[in-house]
């Protein structure tokens, strides 16, 4: 009994960890929400006035948005559909396109929509840091006018800052994100209830008798309104996205118990705000606030908006390490911060690039306000292609029947749908911003994906087989030094060009070779007891596979050393790796369209050294380079 009483505290305290925490890194995008989601609800784009009938219209529609979309798709529904414990949409792609049943046509769609939805996620990256800092820092306005010329260089200042400390990890702070957020949530629940006692009437809000109410009297007013609420669920992707790390228990438990009841309360306060003074609707957020505590609230507002960023910025990270892993993109360098937290890794090439990108954005939009248009179409698209790949697994995964997907998931489609169909209303005035973004990158990662397929049929054509090679090795003619040599191939039978390249202009064959292969499976982990598969293939050759997530870091040496039990010697000291570094150059006879194999040959350029990716020793690697045209 004390051994099951410890056993049971221990796994209590380990859930209050993980749900503080949770309350850091998960509800940070939705939890800053309240900041712009009331006053772009009413602004001059809807062409709404705080009217009593429609402020209670569009708390109506904002509180059974995160009834439905949050809370019964994401939480109950979505949720379930885990590869392995690891959510998002690349997990939730590989998950469905790995099934033996579907055709190549078919598993290729999955692969757009994941990319797809890939790519629009990298669109609310860079839009999230931008419109979450600037709302915040817009308080000042508040407090006084004459803060209004400074409120694009503080938001410049806190976002550059934040980028720029990237490299040293969150390992330090990112303890202190889940009881800052806790803090915050209490505030804004505090905040709201304040101003609900002095106008109860706003909870007529929680029947949904208003909005339909609301959206019949407005029509396509109300249609292009649904894009200001939109805002209200942005960071539903998180939820799933970022399950692997904190399980699905503590995502619902802080949802249901904290986070949802302090939005609504926060929600409805604006309301009950505006209908007492219409004039609160210039930052009916900061105007809840008493004088005396506005400029903490600024503050605490834009640490909160800071760790909503860091949210974002991590989980570019690691979709870009997921799509490099997928083979959906090049190869690229990828550092860990930390050596106790697996997660915590830093990837130059995403930090800068993303930074430059919510740069430009707050100097071209200037305002909370001129980014919200552009915000909701990158959100609404990744809910639309998880739950279309969602409904694809519970048909063919779950056994759902026809008629019960088609009643849930088919539901959700048609708010998705709808959701974003509002927003595209706002094309010009910026909606076009995300979804050129996506389009340039889902163009580039078809485009590898397509070139990948195409490098490795010309390396067939040209091949050959492995057992041929070794029956014709002539031993006085081929030099054999003591050590080991392993080359890294996508082994098919076929003798790798590199170790057919060291034959024929160096007449070498190490006493033992390792053709290493490394795969990527369809799913987050792999065990360590099926990490590595060994085939002997005989005169001191042996083909090994070492398998990786791709959630995983690969780390080929650490991985070879406990194969020396199962006969692969392979000692460090006395270990080379043979890297293929192959240059692409247009063929004659092309296997791409002109344009895709240009695009393609632009991306292999900037693609990381297989020597870096794999962690492989610097002093112990060497590079053979051929010609591949495709």
């Amino acid at each position: 009994m004390a051994v099951e009483a410890i056993a049971h505290g221990a796994d209590r305290s380990r859930t209050a960890k993980l749900t503080i925490a949770a309350l850091g890194v998960v509800f940070g995008d939705i939890g800053t929400s309240p900041l712009y989601t009331v006053k772009e609800c009413f602004s001059e784009f809807t062409g709404l006035r705080p009217v009593p009938a429609d402020v209670l219209g569009i708390l109506s529609l904002i509180t059974w948005a995160l009834i439905v979309i949050v809370t019964l798709k994401y939480v109950m529904v979505v949720m379930r559909a885990d590869n392995r414990g690891e959510g998002g949409v690349l997990a939730l792609m590989a998950l469905v396109s790995r099934r033996a049943e579907i055709s190549v046509g078919r598993r290729k769609f999955y692969i757009m929509l994941g990319m797809a939805g890939a790519a629009l996620f990298y669109g609310d990256c860079l839009l999230t840091p931008a419109i979450s800092v600037l709302s915040a820092v817009e308080g000042l306005n508040v407090a006084t006018p004459a803060f209004e010329p400074l409120v694009v260089p503080i938001a410049l200042g806190v976002i550059i800052a934040l980028f720029a400390v990237q490299h040293f990890g969150t390992a330090g702070v990112g303890r202190w994100f889940g009881p800052i957020m806790g803090i915050w949530f209490i505030a804004i629940l505090l905040l709201g209830l304040a101003e609900i006692v002095n106008a109860p009437r706003i909870l007529l809000a929680l029947s949904p008798l208003e909005a339909i109410e609301f959206c019949w009297r407005h029509g396509f007013v109300a249609f292009v309104a649904l894009g200001g609420v939109t805002l209200a669920v942005t960071g539903a992707e998180a939820l799933y996205a970022d399950m692997g790390h904190f399980g699905p228990k503590p995502i619902r438990r802080v949802w249901l118990c904290l986070v949802l009841p302090a939005l609504l309360a926060n929600y409805y306060g604006q309301g009950a705000l505006l209908l007492s003074d219409i004039s609160a609707l210039e930052n009916p957020f900061f105007r809840l606030a008493p004088d005396w505590i506005l400029y903490p609230l600024v503050v605490l507002a834009t640490v909160a908006t800071v760790i909503a960023s860091q949210a974002t910025i991590s989980g570019a990270f690691s979709m870009a390490q997921q799509a490099a892993l997928l083979g959906l993109s090049p190869r690229i360098k990828i550092l860990h911060t930390s050596a106790s937290e697996f997660g915590q890794i830093y990837v130059p090439a995403v930090n800068w690039i993303q930074l430059f990108g919510v740069v430009a954005l707050v100097l071209a939009f200037k305002s909370s306000t001129n980014l919200a248009a552009a915000y909701g179409i990158a959100v609404t698209g990744t809910m639309l292609v998880t739950t279309l790949l969602v409904f694809v697994l519970a048909l063919r995964a779950w056994k759902w029947s026809w008629p019960l997907s088609i009643l849930v998931l088919g539901s959700f489609m048609i708010i998705d749908g709808t959701l974003m169909s509002a927003n595209t209303v706002k094309f010009i005035q910026g909606g076009w911003v995300p979804l050129a973004l996506a389009t340039v990158i889902f163009t580039a990662m078809w485009t590898w994906y397509q070139g990948r397929i195409a490098v490795a049929q010309r390396e067939q054509e040209g091949s050959l087989p492995m057992e041929s090679l070794l029956t014709s090795i002539n031993p006085s003619r081929v030099h054999r030094p003591q050590g080991t040599a392993v080359y890294l191939t996508a082994f098919s039978g076929n003798a790798p060009n590199c170790l057919l390249h060291n034959l024929k202009h160096n007449e070498v064959l190490h006493e033992q070779v390792v053709l290493l292969t490394v795969e990527v499976p369809d799913e987050p982990y792999v065990p360590p007891n099926a990490r590595a598969q060994i085939r002997h293939l005989g005169k001191g050759v042996h083909h090994v596979v070492l398998r990786y997530g791709f959630m995983e870091q690969p780390d080929v040496p650490r991985d070879l050393l406990p194969l020396a039990d199962r006969g692969v010697p392979v000692d460090p000291m006395r270990t080379s790796y043979f890297v293929g570094r192959n240059s692409f150059v247009a063929a004659t006879r092309p296997l791409l369209p002109r344009w895709q194999e240009k695009l393609f040959l632009i991306l292999a350029r900037f693609a990381s050294s297989a020597g870096d990716f794999f962690q492989l020793p610097t002093n112990r690697v060497v590079e053979l380079g051929s010609r591949i045209e495709i």
